[in-house]
C-alpha cells in the first residue's frame, strides 16, 4: 500500500504519531516520559527509533511534524532542509518549550529516513491571514520589530481542520463559510475564520493570551506583572512559572480538570462555581467580539476535550446570545455523540460540536507538499519554501 504518511508530534518528553494510508489510521500511539529516571526511552532518537521500528513503513510518502512557533517566517507547511532547521532552532526564544523538542523529532526522523521528504507543519501558520490591525500590539513599533513581537495565534491545525469540517457540515463551499471555532481544552483559544481565512485569534505571542485555561491565566492587565514584580518581589521566572503553570482553573479551583470543576460546582463549592463563570463568560466575550468582526456567522463550533464533552459549558458559554441568532437546543447538547449540531433546527446561526483532528490535517499538509516536491522534480511544480526573515 502506497501513499502513506507518518505524524509526529514531539513534546519534551513524549512523541505522539499517527500512521496514515489515505485517510485510513493504520497505527497511533504514544511514547511517553522520554528521558525520565526509570521510565522510557533516554530520548527523542531513542523513541522516535522504538516508533519507527514498530511500523510497517512501506510506501512510506512523507512525515509531518508538528512546530509549534513558526514566526513571521513560516506562513504554509515546508519541506525540511537544513536552512529550515536553523530557522526553526532561531526560533526557540518565541516557544521555548515547544520548538526545541519539534526540532529534536525532526532531526532525529530526518536522519533515520533520509530518503522520505520530512515536512513541518506550523502551529501558527493558520493564522498569516490576521490583518494587520489583529496582529499587532500597539507598543512602540521599534521595539516590537526588534524583538518579532505581534500576533502570532496557535491551535492553527486544529482551527483549520475544525472549521473545514464545519462548512460541510453545513454544506456550504469553505470558502463561502464563516464561523467561530472554540477550541477548548486544557489549552483554549477562540478563532474568526472568514472564508477559510483566520482573521482573528484569542493567543497572541505565546499560548498565555485570550481564554481561561487548564493552567494559564488568559487575558489579564500588563500591570499585575509589574505588581508582582515590585510589591511582591517575584522574579520574571516565577511570574511566568505562576501565569503559565498555576493560574486558570487551577489557580481558582486547584484543579485543572474541567470534570473536576463542573463535580465540585455540583456539590455547591463555590471555589468551582466562580470558576466556571469566569471561564464561560471570557467564552462569551470572545464569541460576541467575533460576530462583530465577521459582520455574519454561519456557525460556532465547540472542539478538544472540554469543547466536546461539557454539555454545561457550551449551554453557558452561549447564553444570553439569542439575539445574535445563536442558541443551543438543550436536548440536543446533552446527548448524542460524534460530529453533530446542536442548535435548533432553522436557527440563524448553527452550532456544533466537531471532533478536532490535528493529526489528520497535519497528514493532510504533509502530503500536499510532498506532492508539490515530486511534481517539482519533474519540473510540473514548485515546493513551497519558507518566507524570507524580515
Amino acid at each position: 500500500m502506497t501513499d502513506r504518511v507518518l505524524v509526529l508530534n514531539c513534546g519534551s518528553s513524549s512523541v505522539k504519531y499517527r500512521l496514515y494510508a489515505g485517510d485510513e489510521i493504520l497505527a497511533k500511539g504514544t511514547v511517553e516520559r522520554i528521558g525520565e529516571p526509570g521510565g522510557g526511552p533516554a530520548d527523542h532518537e531513542a523513541a522516535v527509533r522504538e516508533i519507527l521500528a514498530g511500523l510497517d513503513l512501506t510506501g512510506l510518502t512523507a512525515v509531518g511534524h508538528r512546530v509549534v512557533h513558526g514566526g513571521r517566517r513560516f506562513t504554509e507547511p515546508v519541506l525540511v532542509d537544513d536552512a529550515v532547521l536553523a530557522a526553526i532552532r532561531e526560533l526557540f526564544p518565541l516557544a521555548p518549550l515547544h520548538n526545541p523538542a519539534n526540532l529534536a523529532g525532526i532531526e532525529v526522523t530526518r536522519a533515520l529516513l533520509p530518503d522520505v521528504p520530512q515536512v513541518a507543519v506550523f502551529d501558527t501558520a493558520f493564522h498569516h491571514t490576521l490583518p494587520e490591525a489583529a496582529a499587532t500590539y500597539a507598543i512602540d513599533r521599534d521595539t516590537a520589530r526588534r524583538y518579532d513581537i505581534r500576533r502570532y495565534g496557535f491551535h492553527g491545525t486544529s482551527h483549520a481542520y475544525v472549521s473545514r469540517r464545519t462548512a460541510e457540515l453545513l454544506g456550504r463551499a469553505y470558502d463561502d463559510t464563516n464561523t467561530v471555532t472554540l477550541h477548548l481544552g486544557n489549552g483554549a483559544s477562540a478563532c474568526a475564520v472568514a472564508g477559510g481565512r483566520s482573521v482573528a485569534t484569542s493567543m497572541g505571542m505565546s499560548p498565555l493570551e485570550g481564554l481561561v485555561m487548564g493552567t494559564r491565566s488568559g487575558d489579564l492587565d500588563p500591570t499585575i506583572i509589574f505588581h508582582l514584580r515590585r510589591e511582591g518581589g517575584l522574579s520574571v521566572d516565577e511570574i511566568d512559572d505562576l501565569l503559565n503553570h498555576r493560574s486558570g482553573l487551577l489557580g481558582l479551583t486547584g484543579a485543572n480538570d474541567m470534570r473536576e470543576v463542573l463535580a465540585r460546582r455540583a456539590d455547591g463549592d463555590p471555589a468551582a462555581t466562580l470558576a466556571f463563570d469566569v471561564y464561560c463568560r471570557r467564552i462569551t466575550g470572545y464569541v460576541g467580539a467575533y460576530y462583530a468582526l465577521l459582520g455574519r456567522v454561519d456557525a460556532v463550533t465547540f472542539t478538544a476535550g472540554v469543547g466536546e464533552h461539557a454539555a454545561e459549558v457550551r449551554a453557558a458559554a452561549l447564553a444570553g446570545l439569542d439575539r445574535l441568532g445563536i442558541t443551543v437546543d438543550p436536548a440536543r447538547n446533552t446527548t448524542g455523540t460524534g460530529d453533530r449540531r446542536i442548535s435548533p433546527d432553522g436557527s440563524e446561526v448553527a452550532v456544533f460540536v466537531v471532533g478536532t483532528d490535528e493529526e489528520r490535517e497535519i497528514a493532510r499538509e504533509a502530503r500536499a507538499v510532498a506532492r508539490a516536491t515530486a511534481s517539482a522534480v519533474t519540473g510540473a511544480g514548485s515546493v513551497p519554501r519558507p518566507t524570507p526573515p524580515g
